[in-house]
Parts: structure tokens; C-alpha cells; sequence
């Protein structure tokens, strides 16, 4: 393919892309794609969940430059570039009932006016995939499926000329392909848990498989499956950046990574739309661009 390729991460907070795709944009930097993540809040309203942090007063009245720090020092590691759209962060809303969102917050705004946001930077980035996260927003914080609504908008508003004008939100641009990150899923988790248990060790996903019976979740469809063993080191070093939101000695570092890299060397995707023809499933999020360019 003789142009640049592209890929653009859309996530809701600091700290979701080095959970979710992250080695997959490492592989993809270190072949030369440019890799762009857009963040769509700056996470005001996240708690501090590594217990070494919590009570830290300087940390609690400036957890939004706090997080902005580690944002910066994640995408070194992961040699992207990121942008912000500048939207404040919802909360999670917890209790029964759940109360009122705050108002100004992300999920609150218009979604064709937060989606404006997005197709600006989709224009002026370019990329020929987008990935973002399911109708669920992979688990159902509010920014997150604000960030589902506002991606499949922006992914045909980009090139949509009428709602949204060039003279305003720059020259149109069609991405080829959207998916929809699925990096926590059943078949993995089971994976892992069986062979920490066949080696003799103890696995930290018996819980999980257990409320995935509870809740009955639905199983989403995993179409590509991409190949990143090799930079899921690079994936936790991202991750651990992010100080604030994850505990080093906590449950998502138990797996032994040569373990991890021997029984589940991929990321998972679900691919929602695909504007060039492509057969599933997939080993590169490319597949049909890099064939048809």
C-alpha cells in the first residue's frame, strides 16, 4: 500500500486505551501505522482505585491534571499520539435507584453535537479503521456508550458534507473500517483460567466466569483476532502509568506473562462496519485495505 496507514482509538477516559487494545497499537506502531488515540473526557470524575494512592490529598484536588500526567507518559510508552475532546467525565452512578447524571457531563451532550467533535478529528487524522467500543459500551459506564453512540456517527458523518459542512468541520473523510473492541470475552478469560489451573496455580477469573453465568451475558461475535503477544509488555508498562486507576500488585498482573503469550497471543475485535470486502475471520485490522489500496 503506498499511503499511510491509519488508525484512530476512540475511548472514553485516560487509562481505557492501555486496557483495551493497547498492544494491538503497539504492534501496529511498530510497523509503521500512525496510530492516533482520542480521548473523549479527562476522567475529572474517576476514582482512586490503586489502594497505595487513595487519601493522597494532592491527588484527590488534582485528579484531573493527575490523570492528564499519566495519559502523557502512557502514550510515550505506547509511541501513539492523543488528542482530547475535552468533554468532562460523567461518573459511574451507583445505588437503586441510580441518581441523576451531572449536569455538563459527556453523556448528557447532544450526540450529534459531541459527534461534531469527533468528526474534526477524523478529518483532519484521516484513518482508514477506527475502533470504539459496543452498543454496550463493553461494560455500561455512561461515557463509555457515549462513546459508542458518538463514533457511529461520526464514522458516517465524517463524509457526510450536509450535516457536516466542510467550511466548519474541514475537508470529508470515509474511514473503511470500524471495530468494536473485545478484549475481555468469555473464550479468553477461560483460556487463562484453565491453564493457570492445569499448571497448579491460582487463577484470578473464577469469579468472573462465575458472573458471567449470573448475568447471562451475551456473547458478541469475535471477528479479528490480532497477533501482539510480543507487546503485551508494552500493554502493562501503558497500563501502570496510569497510577491512579490500577494496582500493580492487583488482579489484572497475576497471569504470568509467558503464560499469557503462550495460551491467548491475541486481541480480540468485532468488526461492525467494513466499507472494502474482507473475509472473516481476521488476522490484521487492515485486511482488505492493505489488498484493495
Amino acid at each position: 500500500m503506498t499511503e499511510q496507514l491509519r488508525l484512530m482509538a476512540v475511548h472514553a477516559h485516560p487509562d481505557d486505551e492501555s486496557s483495551k487494545g493497547a498492544a494491538t497499537m503497539a504492534k501496529y506502531v511498530s510497523e509503521g501505522v500512525d496510530v492516533m488515540v482520542v480521548t473523549c473526557t479527562g476522567g475529572e470524575r474517576g476514582s482512586v482505585l490503586n489502594p497505595q494512592l487513595q487519601g493522597d490529598p494532592y491527588i484527590e484536588a488534582n485528579i484531573h491534571e493527575v490523570r492528564r500526567k499519566e495519559m502523557d507518559e502512557a502514550r510515550e510508552i505506547l509511541g501513539v499520539s492523543q488528542e482530547w475532546l475535552g468533554f468532562v467525565d460523567s461518573g459511574l452512578p451507583e445505588g437503586d435507584p441510580l441518581p441523576p447524571l451531572p449536569q455538563g457531563c459527556f453523556a448528557l451532550e447532544d450526540v450529534d453535537t459531541a459527534a461534531g467533535a469527533l468528526v474534526r478529528k477524523i478529518r483532519s487524522f484521516r484513518p482508514q479503521v477506527v475502533t470504539t467500543y459496543d452498543e454496550n459500551g463493553g461494560y455500561p459506564h455512561p461515557d463509555h456508550i457515549m462513546t459508542h453512540k458518538i463514533t457511529m456517527v461520526a464514522f458516517d458523518g465524517a463524509a457526510d458534507t450536509e450535516k457536516f459542512p466542510e467550511a466548519e468541520f474541514g475537508p470529508s473523510w470515509q474511514p473503511l473500517k470500524l471495530y468494536y473492541n473485545q478484549g475481555f470475552n468469555r473464550p479468553r478469560t477461560t483460556a487463562l483460567h484453565e491453564a493457570l489451573l492445569a499448571r497448579g496455580m491460582e487463577s484470578p477469573y473464577g469469579e468472573w466466569l462465575e458472573r458471567w453465568k449470573e448475568f447471562q451475558r451475551k456473547e458478541r461475535t469475535l471477528t479479528t483476532f490480532v497477533p501482539c503477544a510480543e507487546f503485551f509488555e508494552v500493554r502493562d508498562k501503558a497500563l501502570i502509568a496510569h497510577r491512579t486507576q490500577i494496582d500493580p500488585d492487583g488482579g489484572w498482573f497475576r497471569v504470568p506473562m509467558e503464560i499469557q503469550q503462550e495460551v491467548w497471543p491475541t486481541e480480540e475485535y468485532e468488526l461492525s462496519k467494513a466499507l472494502v470486502p474482507t473475509s472473516l475471520p481476521e488476522e490484521d485490522l487492515f485486511a482488505g485495505i492493505r489488498d484493495n489500496a
